[in-house]
This record gives C-alpha cells, structure tokens and sequence, in this order.
C-alpha cells in the first residue's frame, strides 16, 4: 500500500510522519504524474483558498477528481474544505464528497482548541473504547450531509466535524497533530 499526502502547502509533512509510523510507503504529491502509483490520498489542514490556487496552478484539479473515482481521500482541515462540494463561496473544490462546510467556523486562531470525540466507528475499527482526542485549529465545521455521506463525530453542541462518503473521509480536525494514529489507520481500511 502507497499513500500520498498532497504536499502543495500545509501540514502535509505531519501526515507522512503518522503514516511511517504505521509502516505505509508514502508519496508527496504536487503534479498530476506523481498520483499513478497510489492507492489513497490525504488532503493536510493549511489554508484551503491556496491549496485551490496551487491545484489549479498544476493542473491537479482534475486528476483528482479522477483518482477520487477509484481511490480513497481524506481531507483534514483545509482538506476537508477542499474536498467538499459546497462551502457558500467561490473557490476551487474537488466537489468529491456530498457535505456542506463552513470555513473557521469556530473562530480565528486564537479559538483553537482540543476535546475528546466519541467515534463508535473509529472504536469499532480499531477496536478500542477510548475517545479520540482531538486538535481543531481555525477549524470549520461541516454544515450538513447529504447522498450517502453519514456523520461520524459532533461536538457537543451538534455541530458535526467528521463525515465519511463511501472512500472519502473528511475530518475539521487535525489527527497529525496528535500521537493517536487510530484515524490514519481507519483511513487505511477504506483504502482498496
């Protein structure tokens, strides 16, 4: 199994870091040519208007949303914005997963924050009890769900910060930044 990290801007370098802890072969990605050999994808936190531009800078646009087709993605942060279909502003999106997101929704940095998450699922297939603590930074939210997308963790006054679609996974928080690696590992199960 080779992961790629889209390594345009952001924390891409933290994701391959928790991937090689794992002992997953990992790729950075900055051009099309450099998606052949994956067999899954994360999209890091950064800042999601630059991540655009630069996807539209090298033509990566449409190769991803190619590979989105057959492989797994997973958007953290910036990533989850990235690959949604709608975030109520212009901006370049992979429009890949059927969700609604809210740009730093919880406010500017100096709101960061972290909190436990009860994720039956994550649970599940990691097969542990513990919650999952988690790292929001200029975090959005994720408005709404539709289609097949289902929810997999809210915060506790409902607003709703990770969705899974079939192989796409997107979370508005950042588990690179922890030493937890139960989300890499769930992101590795979707990957075929």
């Amino acid at each position: 199994m080779k992961i790629g990290v889209l390594a345009l801007q952001g924390d891409f370098s933290e994701h391959i870091k928790m991937l090689k802890q794992l002992n997953v072969e990992t790729a950075e990605v900055r051009l099309p040519e450099h998606l052949k050999t994956l067999d899954g994808l994360i999209i890091p936190g950064g800042e999601s208007t630059t991540i655009g531009k630069l996807a539209v800078a090298y033509n990566l646009i449409e190769p991803l949303q190619q590979f989105g087709q057959r492989h797994a993605i997973w958007g953290t942060c910036a990533g989850a914005i990235f690959l949604s279909k709608d975030i109520s502003r212009d901006q370049p999106l992979l429009k890949l997963m059927d969700i609604k997101v809210q740009r730093n929704a919880f406010g500017r940095q100096v709101d960061s924050f972290e909190t436990d998450l009860d994720i039956p699922e994550l649970k599940q297939a990691t097969n542990t009890t513990a919650d999952y603590h988690a790292v929001f930074i200029r975090a959005p939210i994720i408005e709404s769900v539709s289609g097949d997308a289902k929810i997999l963790a809210s915060v506790p006054d409902g607003r709703i910060v990770a969705a899974q679609q079939g192989h796409f996974l997107a979370t508005s928080f950042h588990p690179e930044l922890t030493d937890d690696t139960r989300f890499h590992e769930y992101f590795l199960s979707l990957v075929d």
